[in-house]
């Protein structure tokens, strides 16, 4: 968990962060990219105001502290274009950070606006973030997917095998399987809760194969686990609850073991594979699909879609007539037809 001690920023920033914190629930993770992104924004807001007695530094250098709360209200929307541009650039920022920096800009001054009435206008609310470029996920079909399953072995097969299926089924994050409890597994092994970003909490359903899987791993499952892990579903080698980093490392592991290991995959590949299977062979509807993945925009869902419509314009393009046209000799003869039938 990062270090959520941002006593160093302006008041109004530490009053915006804890509302983020404790009142709208934001992850901990959230609300330090919060704090990380408005540093960076009136550290360049410094230099760019006072460039004599800043224009030395490099905006990582200066302490949050140079700035008040008179500076924080009175940023314009101009300077925030500017900043935009700086870390497209100078700093080389993609898209994805750019847009992400913006979007902390434009919560923080509608928080000063709508919450606590500081201003009368947010300068970021009518700035556009950049557009994406749409990139289709990754994924395994089924028989790859089929091929990771059955390349598991070792000391942890039946954790490790649980892991992936839970993955393959379920399309959990990282941190939701990580964060999965004993008691979170309804005693009949019908259903799952989830604790997702933003700590909201989903209910899944397991199939047969999570059922299986579970069960297989409980009857090995470590009965000396540290008391703080105890509560824990999967456990590491340490006893500890396994970790984030110990799932990737297995992930990466198992599919470079299966042959499938390639440029992309990654642990979230596999959240992707289990969207993909779902609605291309499940025929899930994306509305239902949303509500599995804990989606908070059905928008994010919709990439899914658009992975059937490339498939479809893959097959169409495979076709083997795809590359026949007509010939000029034929076109001349057309054009005579179509001439007599108009006489």
């Amino acid at each position: 968990m990062p270090n959520l001690d941002f006593s160093d920023a302006p008041s109004l920033v530490v009053d915006f962060l804890d509302n983020m914190l404790l009142y709208k629930g934001r992850s901990a993770n959230t609300v330090f990219q919060y704090y990380h992104d408005l540093r960076s924004f009136f550290r360049f807001l410094l230099i760019k105001r006072k460039p004599k007695e800043f224009g030395d530094y490099l905006p990582g250098d200066l302490s949050f502290s140079e700035i008040d709360d008179k500076m924080v209200l009175s940023v314009k929307t101009t300077e925030i274009i500017e900043f935009l541009r700086y870390c497209s650039n100078d700093k080389s920022n993609e898209v994805a950070a750019r847009n992400r920096k913006l979007s902390a800009i434009r919560s923080f001054y509608k928080y000063l606006t709508k919450n606590k009435m500081k201003l009368e206008k947010n300068p970021a609310e009518n700035i556009e973030g950049a557009k994406l470029p749409k990139r289709l996920p990754k994924f395994l079909n089924i028989d790859e997917s089929k091929e990771l399953l059955e390349s598991v072995k070792g000391a942890n097969y039946e954790r490790d095998y649980a892991i992936i299926t839970l993955f393959l089924n379920l399309g959990l994050r990282v941190s939701e399987l990580c964060g999965i409890n004993l008691k979170d597994i309804s005693k009949d092994f019908e259903t799952l809760r989830v604790v997702g970003k933003g700590n909201k909490e989903r209910m899944v359903y397991l199939n047969d194969a999570c059922e299986s899987a579970i069960k297989a791993y409980l009857n090995v499952r470590p009965k000396n686990a540290r008391p703080e892990a105890e509560s824990a579903l999967f456990i590491s080698r340490n006893r500890n609850r396994i970790s984030k980093q110990t799932v990737q490392w297995l992930i990466y592991k198992h599919l470079d073991e299966a042959g499938l290991a390639r440029p992309g995959m990654s642990v979230h590949k596999l959240r992707h594979t289990a969207a993909t299977l779902m609605y291309q062979h499940g025929h899930t509807d994306v509305r239902v699909l949303k509500d599995i993945l804990g989606h908070e925009d059905i928008s994010t869902t919709e990439i899914y879609t658009h992975i059937s419509n490339e498939q479809l314009r893959d097959a169409t393009r495979a076709n083997p007539l795809a590359g026949i046209k007509p010939s000029k000799k034929q076109k001349s003869l057309s054009d005579v037809t179509d001439s007599d039938d108009e006489e």
